[in-house]
């Protein structure tokens, strides 16, 4: 569901049908209004997000899904009538997005957090629907937990604009966002979302040990040179896993890997909350 205002706090709202309605309805609807609100899921805003990239136009994100992996990064409430306060008496925040393309399948869209593969769409692909229903973003908490205890390793390799990183993975990220539920995770340093950059992370965990030592590090964000923790930064980003893994984009599944990023600098405008920088 989209909803918009103009300069007279007068407020329209529209209901997304179908997938990718909410990018049809933005192109379609927002220039005629100061502002355009989401509320959905993280797919949802991210049509609306997506679609209106470099226009300048400013998007409130309103928490109706069960993630909220955006809205909770943003620092914005997950009541939807104290979220519409507090966008409506906020700031805005300028921010880079990711343009994802899906190789071979020729089909390309916008993240806002992170992208990758590994424990992170299995997190996302195993949380079943009848789960989320019951348990909302604990069932994300119960998947990735299982995901994290099967130590599930692949291969990765990663061109980073140029440079090429090889070597075993549980998960692969592209990041753009560094801290996930309201800075209680961090996942590598000096990620920022208005850098022009984007940031890989591979992270492996062969043994249990590994495997605990690395969420110990990112929940302290910790990250002294550790050989289960990779990082690098830059504009343009490919990732190749061997076998093929599932890859999911701000908590949607896009189907196997490979993909391709590309920067494209302050290229969003949001509304935030005033303690949001």
């Amino acid at each position: 569901m989209a909803a918009f205002r103009t300069a007279g706090a007068q407020c329209d709202a529209v209901l997304t049908e179908h997938p990718g309605h909410g990018a049809d309805l933005a192109d379609a609807l927002a220039p005629r209004y100061d502002a355009v609100f989401t509320l959905g899921g993280d797919g949802t805003a991210m049509e609306v997000v997506g679609a209106l990239a470099g226009t300048g136009r400013p998007v409130g994100i309103l928490p109706g899904g069960t993630g909220n992996m955006l809205a909770r990064t943003l620092g914005i409430p997950l009541s939807v009538g104290r979220a519409v306060r507090a966008l409506l008496d906020g700031g805005e925040a300028h921010v880079d997005l990711g343009r994802l393309s899906t190789n071979g399948r020729g089909t390309t869209r916008h993240f806002a957090f992170a992208a990758g593969a590994g424990i992170d769409a299995a997190m996302i692909a195993e949380a079943s629907v009848a789960l989320k229903r019951h348990a909302g973003v604990l069932a994300y908490v119960l998947s990735w937990t299982r995901a994290v205890m099967r130590r599930d390793a692949f291969r990765v390799r990663a061109v980073v604009d140029g440079e090429i990183i090889e070597g075993e993975a549980t998960a692969v990220m592209v990041a753009n966002f560094g801290a996930v539920l309201n800075n209680l995770i961090e996942l590598g340093p000096g990620i920022s979302e208005d850098d022009g950059r984007l940031d890989l992370c591979v992270f492996s965990g062969g043994t249990a040990r590994d495997a605990l030592r690395v969420a110990t590090k990112l929940l302290r964000k910790d990250f002294r040179a550790d050989p289960c923790m990779i990082y690098r930064a830059g504009c343009h980003i490919r990732v190749e896993t061997d076998p093929p893994r599932p890859a999911q984009a701000d908590g949607e599944l896009l189907g196997p890997t490979p993909f391709e990023v590309t920067v494209e600098p302050l290229a969003a405008r949001l509304l935030v909350p005033r303690f949001t920088s």
